[in-house]
């Protein structure tokens, strides 16, 4: 059988973890799955970013010597170890040792996510990047996402919206300016935002020597997410009368969802001899159209996979199904197909150690 080549490459990965991802849900009753399976599974991805983005699959160098499958197995072991230890510190302390995980848990767990894109790949590891050892860079850097990530949460969000109900906690309410929804919506909008620029390899931040060099990037970078993700969702919620668990499945995580096939999978191979911008608008366009694509299908894969949920107030549990399926579970395990298992076995040089990047765009940002 010949080896597979991207685009086919990425695609055929893609479909198998997708199927995989599914059946991986499906023996999970709808409350399991949406709270500690979740959680636990999102401590868990950034690990996988500074693996793959960070350290470019290169650390820590005794399992990135090893042969394929057996590295790969070692590197999701050592995610499920690091996993398991944040997950504790995090109900520990943010989740009041409350179980299942309360909003307020999973709410600052989803922010750590989007923290840690932007620590490793919007800034480039900065200032960890500093430090000499790149292993030690890689796991202050880790501790450094949690800090400013829980730091966020307890300055911005409030939970007013569930006071009044049994799961609300006082103690447990960082009572911020911002609605905690809020604060999650725009943060994931940014990130998809984020990965917009990724389409377009940067362009136009790299006709500048001055833009390219850290944290001038990454604080350009950022802040022009924001800017643009604040009135984004101000336009979903209020001009379109949306509800933020409605406009963050319809409209950010898709394009995430599709982005990750788009430049992770399939490498950005799909336009590669396109110069850009013509290359990020089309990338971004089809990003967008899989993502829509494959969100619907989860949705109408719903009644199958776990049961027929309702949608919308009071308790969005189809829109939360579907964002845990997609980002808290389908996400990682395409993280950790690609970085840590580099594709094996459907790549034939999976099972050698690589010096490049197994991720494409995103390693290399």
């Amino acid at each position: 059988m010949p080896a597979l080549r991207q685009p086919w490459l990425g695609i055929a990965a893609s479909v198998l973890i997708i199927v995989l991802s599914l059946v991986f849900i499906s023996p999970f009753s709808a409350g399991f799955f949406g709270g500690w399976l979740a959680f636990v599974l999102m401590c868990m991805i950034p690990f996988a970013i500074v693996v793959g983005a960070f350290w470019h699959g290169e650390e820590p160098a005794p399992l990135a010597r090893l042969r394929q499958p057996v590295r790969g197995i070692a590197y999701l072991l050592t995610a499920a170890v690091i996993g398991a230890i944040v997950a504790l510190l995090l109900w520990s302390t943010v989740g009041g040792r409350v179980g299942p995980p309360l909003p307020m848990l999973s709410m600052a767990t989803i922010l750590s996510v989007t923290v840690s894109f932007f620590m490793v790949i919007v800034f480039g590891g900065w200032p960890f990047s500093l430090i000499p050892n790149r292993l030690a860079a890689g796991l202050a850097l880790l501790v450094g996402v949690y800090v400013v990530a829980i730091g966020l949460f307890v300055l911005l969000a409030n939970f007013d919206f569930l006071k009044g109900a049994p799961i609300y906690r006082a103690d447990l309410d960082p009572q911020g300016p911002f609605d905690a929804w809020g604060v999650i919506v725009v943060a994931v909008t940014a990130l998809a935002l984020m990965f917009l620029v990724l389409h377009f390899d940067l362009w136009p931040l790299t006709r500048s020597a001055g833009l390219m060099k850290q944290p001038v990037l990454g604080v350009v970078w950022t802040l022009g997410a924001l800017v643009l993700a604040v009135p984004l969702y101000q336009l979903g919620i209020r001009g379109l009368g949306m509800t933020p668990p409605a406009f963050l499945v319809s409209v950010p995580i898709p394009f995430i969802f599709g982005s990750v096939v788009m430049l992770n999978m399939l490498q950005g191979s799909a336009f590669a001899k396109l110069p850009q911008p013509a290359k990020g608008v089309a990338s971004a366009v089809v990003a967008a159209v899989v993502g829509s694509l494959l969100a619907l299908l989860y949705r109408a894969l719903m009644p199958l996979v776990t049961g027929d949920m309702p949608a919308g107030p009071p308790t969005f549990d189809a829109e939360l199904w579907l964002a845990n399926a997609l980002l808290a579970v389908t996400f990682p395990f395409l993280a950790f197909y690609g970085d840590f298992f580099q594709l094996w076995p459907l790549a034939r040089g999976g099972a050698e150690p690589e010096t490049e990047p197994a991720n494409g765009s995103l390693a290399q940002a």
